[in-house]
């Protein structure tokens, strides 16, 4: 039986993964499902009897790293990740399997054939710092434009134009603070990752730029609401898990 644990906050993203591993091999039991950093830390410090652990990278309070960090872990770890290749470099260099989302019952399959190579082999110590540095230097070469959809019209718009991304039914869109709205061809993992740190996802739905928050207020069950510069009718708001990241955010864009 192969015990493997998740990290991923994103709760039908880990219940598709789980159901994806039993259909790959009906050995595989999945122990627990893990949403967050406080919670990661204090799991594996109990020292449960796992083979594996899939983790997304980011977490509501932090980056998955930060678990890593605190309790070094002593089994594999298969990153799930909208990084692309070019940043998962690191990863690579110190052999570490990922999956790419969005993943499929390929993919999950090869990541877990990577495992079994990789199983029992002596490997250098992971260093998470180098991670962290090797995925925070992609901010040097972030996009200052985005392209979207106009009509037939394939444009680019300055992403510093662009007052905050959101999803709406099954697609994304950009909203200007011009109040101009465009179809954006990615999801919102993706459009986190080319934006950098001026923005912030604030849930599901919204991933905000700073210049479009003028300052938060307190909301239901220690939520946040964010309240923006632009006259926008539909509330934003910060879940109760993702509070402290959001002001940290805040107080230092």
């Amino acid at each position: 039986m192969l015990k493997v644990a998740i990290i991923e906050d994103e709760r039908h993203t880990a219940n598709d993964l789980a159901d994806t591993l039993k259909k790959i091999d009906s050995d595989i039991e999945v122990i627990t499902i893990l949403t967050n950093v406080k919670q990661g830390i204090e799991f594996l410090k109990k020292s449960p009897g796992l083979d594996l652990i899939f983790s997304d990278i980011q977490l509501p309070d932090g980056l998955s790293f930060d678990i890593f960090k605190a309790v070094p872990p002593t089994v594999p770890v298969i990153f799930c990740t909208a990084y692309d290749e070019y940043a998962l470099e690191a990863f690579q260099a110190n052999g570490i399997a990922y999956l790419l989302k969005p993943f499929s019952k390929a993919t999950v399959s090869k990541a877990l054939e990577k495992y079994s190579m990789l199983k029992g082999k002596v490997s250098e110590p992971v260093d998470f710092n180098m991670l962290i540095q090797q995925l925070a230097s992609k901010d040097q070469g972030i996009s200052t434009s985005i392209l979207v959809n106009q009509g037939e019209k394939i444009i680019p718009v300055e992403i510093s134009k662009i007052a905050f991304f959101y999803i709406d039914g099954d697609y994304s869109y950009a909203l200007t603070f011009e109040l101009k709205k465009y179809l954006v061809d990615k999801t919102l993992e993706e459009l986190e990752i080319l934006c950098g740190m001026p923005f912030f996802r604030a849930n599901r739905q919204y991933l905000v730029n700073r210049k479009a928050v003028k300052d938060a207020s307190r909301y239901l069950n220690r939520k946040l609401l964010a309240n923006l510069t632009i006259n926008h009718p539909e509330r934003v708001i910060i879940g109760k898990l993702k509070t402290s990241a959001f002001l940290d955010w805040l107080s230092k864009s």
